[in-house]
């Protein structure tokens, strides 16, 4: 895409993992709260989770395992949530 970094910072990142969510949800036609409840996390961190958030300010970053629930919920592979690109969080170590 023009204008955009090779590299996603951890909030950019976030937020597109947010709307592949929010997405994948519609393309199956359930709530978020059903999503949430299958997934066994509360609808609240769910509403977050399609924002890219997990606190006001803070991108989330769920469990591995939070994410294998949700794919499996959605009924798609977990790397067709996930964004092509990596943000960079080793600090270029």
């Amino acid at each position: 895409m023009p204008g955009r970094r090779a590299t996603p910072t951890w909030e950019e990142f976030a937020r597109e993992l947010g709307h592949n969510l929010a997405r994948a949800r519609a393309a199956k036609g359930i709530s978020q709260e059903r999503v949430a409840h299958m997934a066994g996390i509360t609808g609240f961190t769910y509403q977050k989770y399609e924002k890219g958030e997990s606190r006001p300010g803070q991108p989330m970053n769920p469990q591995l395992r939070t994410l294998v629930a949700l794919s499996q919920v959605l009924d798609v592979p977990l790397v067709e949530l996930l964004p092509p690109t990596f943000p960079d969080v080793t600090g270029g170590r």
